[in-house]
Formats: structure tokens, C-alpha cells, sequence
């Protein structure tokens, strides 16, 4: 097929974009800078200079790549999840404003299919893992539900754009290289300068996939049926086992232990939340509909 890719240099983009072309696929990935042209040219795609604010040249580079579906992976993330908050708004605009275009764009283009990335680690808060029948956390603390109700808009979108097949990927935590969750990653550091605490009794449950996992997955969703999928592996952790274990995977020093009001103080509430209150997800429809098998999550938890 001709596909699209929004977001092509990016940590998912990459492997993405190498999984595409290594099935046969014919690729136009998306960028905005000369690094990131040149590594998806090197990985056998075409490549479309243009930003996702410009909707005359999404409509025109979409054209010129016949695409028939479009992968939308639009993100501004910092580079270390301590920077999260003042990146927060650019992301949000990014997703909302300039996913927008590209969906509008692809809509009067007559492209078929629209891959959606979306959360599967801001779910409702509920008894056990959720499935995709659950809505976002809009209700969580400031930040949380600031980008749940953003994914809440992005499927509604998706799922509202009846004139083209949607697929909405609700991935976990990615981990792997590239991300913030490896031995060279940002959070490594992180942890290994004692910056990420466990927090209260470190309930919150984390759904996590590796990068690479992800990609395939996503290569898939060009031909299973149209709808919502978890994209998580088999690992869901609470924190105070997944901090303590990633910890010691990357060579850093067990976590240390804050009380919620100590991290209410010094943190806030967002900290508190996904300390204590996120809520793992289940893969059981990816598995049952498309035969999506993660792999173990690289550091062992018990």
C-alpha cells in the first residue's frame, strides 16, 4: 500500500517507518527537519518536508504520495518527561490543531484509512484492567485529564469521520530505544538521580509496550477491522514494583519513598496520580482480533 506517516521521525515514527518498507509497503514519512529527513530516507522512504499547521501542503503532499492511509503519530515530546508540563500546550495543539488538518486533509484526499496513536495508560479509573469499552481519565488532576480529554477528542474525531475507516492504537508507556525508558533514556537518568520516587504505596498501574512491539502493531492496523485497540503487552506493574525493578535494570539505586502529602508538596498532583492512581489496560481484543503478541517487558518485576 502507500502509506503516509505523520510524526515519521519520531521514537515510534522510525521503527514504524522500517517495519512499513520492510513489508513491501510504499512509504512517505513525514518530517520537518533535515536529521530526521535523512533517517527516513536512509530507511527506504520518501520523504515530505512540511508542518502539520500548513493544511495546503498536507493536502499537496498527501496527493503526491497517492496514500491510501495515513498514520498519524503527531507529537511534541521533550526529550525528558521533567520537561512534560512546559511542553504540554505545543503538544496538545500539535495533536488537536495539526491532526486536525491532517485528518481533513486525508478526509478530501480520499484516503481510506486514518491510524490513530491514543492512550492507553490515561483510562478511567475502575476496578482492574480496562478495556477499550472505557473512556479517559477527564476527571484525574489538572495535567491527567488535560491530555485525556485530548485523546477523548482525538477518537471522538476519528470515530465522528464517517467517510473513512478509522483505527485508534491506545499504546502504553513505550519503552525501548529511543524512548525515555531505556538504559540511555531520560528517565534512566532520572532514576539513577534519585528524581522519580515511589509514591505513597505505589498503586498506580502502568501498561507498558516496546517500541518495537508498537511498530509492528501499528503495521498491522493498515488491514484489521476499523475501531479502538489496546496496544499494551502482557506486563501491566504497579510502580513500586516496575520503578524499583527498572531501577535496578539501569544500575541505579533503589527509589526512594515519599508520602503522598510529601509528594503533593513538592510535586503535585499529577505526580500523585500517576503514582497512585493510573490504571492498567488489557490486550485482549488485539490479541483475539489480529494476533498481537508482545514481548515480556525487559525488567523483571518479581
Amino acid at each position: 500500500m502507500n502509506v503516509f506517516v505523520a510524526g515519521a521521525s519520531g521514537a515510534i515514527g522510525r521503527p514504524l517507518v522500517a517495519e512499513l518498507v520492510r513489508r513491501g509497503h510504499t512509504v512517505t514519512g513525514m518530517t520537518r527537519s533535515d536529521a530526521g529527513a535523512e533517517a527516513l530516507a536512509a530507511l527506504g522512504a520518501a520523504v515530505a518536508r512540511v508542518s502539520a499547521f500548513d493544511a495546503p501542503g498536507l493536502d499537496r503532499a498527501l496527493r503526491e504520495s497517492k496514500a491510501e492511509v495515513v498514520i498519524d503519530e503527531l507529537t511534541a515530546l521533550p526529550k525528558s518527561p521533567a520537561d512534560m508540563a512546559a511542553a504540554a500546550e505545543g503538544d496538545r495543539r500539535l495533536r488537536l490543531e495539526g491532526g486536525g488538518y491532517l485528518l481533513a486533509a486525508a478526509r478530501a484526499c480520499g484516503v481510506r484509512r486514518y491510524v490513530q496513536q491514543a492512550s492507553g495508560f490515561f483510562l478511567r479509573p475502575g476496578a482492574g484492567l480496562g478495556d477499550e469499552s472505557e473512556g479517559m481519565a477527564v476527571d484525574a488532576s489538572p495535567r491527567v485529564a488535560a491530555s485525556a480529554r485530548t485523546y477523548a477528542e482525538l477518537e471522538a474525531r476519528l470515530s465522528a469521520a464517517g467517510d473513512i475507516e478509522g483505527v485508534a492504537l491506545r499504546y502504553g508507556f513505550y519503552y525501548g530505544p529511543g524512548t525515555w525508558y531505556h538504559p540511555d533514556g531520560a528517565s534512566a537518568d532520572l532514576v539513577r538521580r534519585q528524581q522519580i520516587p515511589v509514591i505513597g504505596d505505589g498503586g498506580g498501574v502502568w501498561s507498558w509496550v516496546h517500541i518495537d512491539d508498537a511498530a509492528v502493531a501499528t503495521a498491522d492496523a493498515l488491514t484489521i477491522p476499523p475501531g479502538v485497540y489496546n496496544v499494551v503487552d502482557d506486563d501491566p506493574s504497579p510502580v513500586s514494583a516496575w520503578l524499583s525493578a527498572f531501577a535496578r535494570a539501569v544500575g541505579a539505586p533503589p527509589p526512594p519513598r515519599v508520602t503522598i502529602e510529601q509528594a503533593l508538596a513538592t510535586a503535585g498532583e499529577d505526580a500523585v496520580y500517576y503514582g497512585t492512581r493510573l490504571r492498567g489496560a488489557t490486550n485482549a481484543k488485539a490479541k483475539r482480533v489480529f494476533g498481537f503478541r508482545p514481548r515480556r517487558l525487559e525488567w523483571p518485576t518479581t
